[in-house]
């Protein structure tokens, strides 16, 4: 009986199997041959054969060294059987596995659900026979008979089918099941690799070349031989909030917690965003963000900050801008994040060809005479007698400011169409 330690599989029953062959796989053969060379009563077998193409073998049950299943004569009586194969040792399995993961297609193949016919070989030459030869199926079976019963004989071809559908049944009762076997494996082709990328050369000689790394068609074969990654969790709704800073213990003279948890909370927040990001659909044919100068992040800090608190006026000072001109650059950031904060901090003279289309499209932004008087300085087109203005930016898009106590501050999100970003201004003075 399994003991609890040992690897264990169970196949449930399989269905009548009329018409149809036992083993189309040269290993499900060879397994067929193995037990028809060892019984000496050829009638057994043909009445075992029967039974099993009847439908007569229950769940099939394979740990190392054994297969049971629980076999119906054609009376109906159930009979125990067992058919014991000697299980392979530790050092057997060092040659095979050694010899498996020296080559690639070896993986691939048993990955494939075949057996390698070289590797069956390879390890028969090394003194390791995988398959069962004559004399190795050995029954044993609740109905006493001393030699391969028809029950025995059911049960082993039964066990010719499920070889045909996974050759690990074979290796699970050679003593290795599937999941050791594939990280065994896994661990010497990747300390393989690692000996070949630092295997030294002749004494005084430089190295001839960079360090070889894992060949393709092995990196690929073993490409299953890690069980898969879970699925991720699910996008939370919102980020959590930060751990509260509020101890017993007293901070530091230099240390402020409510600046702590406003950065706490602004950290979960870009990370909630950058989440996001990542599982929508293109992410990776995506640019990534351009790194924001200390002067942006402080501004966009600013935006996150409530009005009027000290993180705010600490910003202000970081960001070498007077209040009211930190509130001015929070409103471009908040219309258009790094975009529109260059285009409130920038003032910059549009060569010819950007010159060109700015002027064709606020000739075509209005109709014949509806197209308010605009003086030009540089990027920047205030409608004269108001306090309005358009800003174009380096990416041909046209931004809306006002004049608010005489200043320039943005008045809205950015527009292709010169006439669509100065709709919302009031062009009065």
């Amino acid at each position: 009986m399994n003991d609890g330690h040992e690897p264990e599989r169970t196949f449930a029953a399989l269905p009548p199997s009329r018409g149809r062959g036992f083993a189309s796989s040269w290993w499900g053969q060879a397994w067929l041959k193995a037990l028809e060379d060892t019984a000496l009563d050829g009638e057994q077998l043909k009445r075992g054969r029967k039974l099993a193409r009847e439908g007569g073998v229950g769940a099939v049950s394979v740990r190392p060294g054994r297969i049971t299943a629980v076999v119906q004569d054609r009376d109906s009586t159930a009979y125990r059987s067992d058919v014991l194969l000697q299980r392979l040792d530790d050092e057997d399995w060092d040659r095979i596995l050694d010899m498996a993961s020296e080559r690639a297609g070896h993986i691939a193949a048993l990955l494939d659900r075949e057996m390698p016919p070289d590797l069956v070989e390879d390890a028969a030459a090394a003194g390791v026979d995988l398959l069962p030869g004559i004399g190795d199926l050995e029954p044993e079976c609740s109905c006493e008979a001393w030699d391969h019963c028809p029950h025995t004989g059911a049960l082993c071809y039964q066990v010719a089918r499920l070889l045909d559908q996974d050759p690990f049944v074979l290796l699970l009762l050679r003593g290795r099941d599937e999941r050791r076997l594939l990280d065994e494996l896994q661990v010497r082709s990747t300390a393989r690799a690692v000996r070949g990328s630092h295997a030294p050369g002749p004494p005084g000689a430089e190295p001839s070349g960079p360090a070889r790394g894992v060949r393709a068609d092995e990196a690929f074969a073993a490409r299953d031989i890690l069980p898969p990654l879970p699925a991720p969790p699910p996008l939370p709704v919102e980020p959590g909030p930060p751990a509260s800073l509020h101890v017993e213990t007293e901070p530091g003279a230099d240390v402020d917690p409510a600046a702590l948890e406003f950065l706490a909370a602004d950290a979960a927040a870009r990370a909630f965003a950058l989440l996001a990001d990542a599982v929508t659909d293109g992410h990776e044919r995506r640019p990534p963000a351009a790194e924001l100068s200390p002067d942006q992040d402080a501004v966009r800090l600013a935006a996150a900050a409530r009005p009027g608190t000290l993180i705010t006026a600490r910003l202000a000072t970081a960001s070498g801008r007077q209040p009211a001109g930190l509130d001015a650059a929070v409103g471009a950031w908040r219309h258009g994040g790094a975009a529109g904060l260059a285009v409130y901090d920038e003032e910059w003279l549009p060569g010819p060809e950007e010159l060109a289309r700015a002027q064709a499209q606020l000739a075509a932004a209005w109709e014949e005479g509806e197209r308010p008087h605009l003086r030009a300085v540089r990027n920047r087109w205030t409608v004269v007698g108001s306090d309005a203005q358009l800003r174009y930016g380096r990416d041909g898009r046209w931004w809306p400011y006002r004049k608010e106590r005489s200043r320039w501050v943005p008045a809205g999100p950015a527009d292709d169409d010169p006439a669509g970003a100065l709709a919302g201004v009031s062009l009065e003075a």
